[in-house]
């Protein structure tokens, strides 16, 4: 048996699966805002609550949004800024009295569409998050890279590549710099510009639903963050040159994406072809759970 935790800023969500990979139980509760020992007692109580149900004892993975840093062991780079400055890790392991493994949320989602998912076979793969903020997480041959900084796929925090006039300097990014990725891709980032084009304030979830309206200023809005995934796609693709890339998030939802970004890509790809192939996420919402349930192999069991 495994367990996968996905510890988001709004809601916690626990996945039980065998070891094939089909669930067999799940649970979703409310985040404890701001408060980190609530949030750790909620985590564990989740665990016991499923291990209960199953009776049995099994391996657990958390996914995080954010990273634990290699240097201190303490988390960094959360958006749930409770967790900053805390040792989840250790703290889990003495709560729970066994080995935990923890991953970065995207990192997860990107383990999970490798294992069995829309990537599942290939070799070197990079998983996207295009939400609320821009993620990536890279797998070769179905194990995590992570790098000695713990940040490798943290592509929304590079620069937009290849910039046009009336792109720069880009809007600011709460890492403290202009132009990241993230600001362009985002959510909000794909708001600002279907503003900008139709002076309607929509949602990305709206967005999605008028985009068969055919409206010239919609189409405009999308052709330009199409031209900007494509070019930061390709940018990662120069340097990966992955199989698949596969999209998870609110915005991986619009399915023009997937025709029309392959289109335009190889203008900045420095090949004679492309062949990786721009995918959606199979297990969609539940990725993230998913990948934090095979953080652990399968010959790595507990006791």
């Amino acid at each position: 048996m495994r367990i996968g935790i996905d510890l988001g800023g709004t809601k916690i969500e626990a996945i039980l699966l065998n070891e094939e990979g089909h669930e067999l139980v799940r649970r979703r509760v409310l985040t404890p805002q701001g408060d980190y020992h609530a949030t750790l007692a909620v985590v564990c109580d989740l665990i016991r609550d499923l291990e209960q149900e199953c009776a049995a004892t099994a391996s657990i993975g958390v996914g995080i949004p954010g990273a634990i840093s290699p240097t201190s062991g303490l988390v960094k780079n959360a958006n749930s800024v409770c967790l900053i400055g805390h040792a989840l890790q250790v703290d889990l392991q003495e709560r729970l009295s066994r080995p935990v493994r923890l991953a970065n949320d995207a990192d997860c989602f990107t383990m999970s569409e490798a294992t069995d998912g829309a990537a599942k076979g290939a070799n070197l793969v990079f998983g996207v998050i295009l939400g609320t903020g821009v993620g990536g997480g890279i797998c070769w041959h179905n194990q995590l890279l992570a790098g000695p900084n713990a940040i490798a796929g943290e592509w929304g925090h590079n620069p937009l590549p290849w910039m046009e006039e009336n792109e720069r300097p880009g809007e600011a990014c709460y890492c403290g710099k202009y132009g990241c990725i993230e600001t362009f891709l985002s959510g909000s980032g794909l708001q600002r510009e279907y503003f900008q084009s139709t002076g309607q304030n929509l949602s990305p979830d709206a967005i999605n639903r008028v985009v068969y309206e055919n409206h010239a200023l919609s189409e405009q809005a999308f052709q330009r963050y199409e031209h900007r995934l494509a070019r930061s796609l390709a940018s990662v693709i120069n340097i990966l040159d992955p199989e698949v890339v596969v999209l998870g998030g609110g915005l991986s939802n619009f399915d023009r994406f997937y025709q029309e970004v392959p289109k335009i890509w190889g203008n900045w790809v420095f090949s004679d072809q492309v062949t990786t192939a721009l995918v959606p996420a199979r297990h969609g919402d539940s990725s993230g759970v998913r990948g934090a349930a095979w953080l652990w192999p399968p010959s790595l069991r507990t006791s």
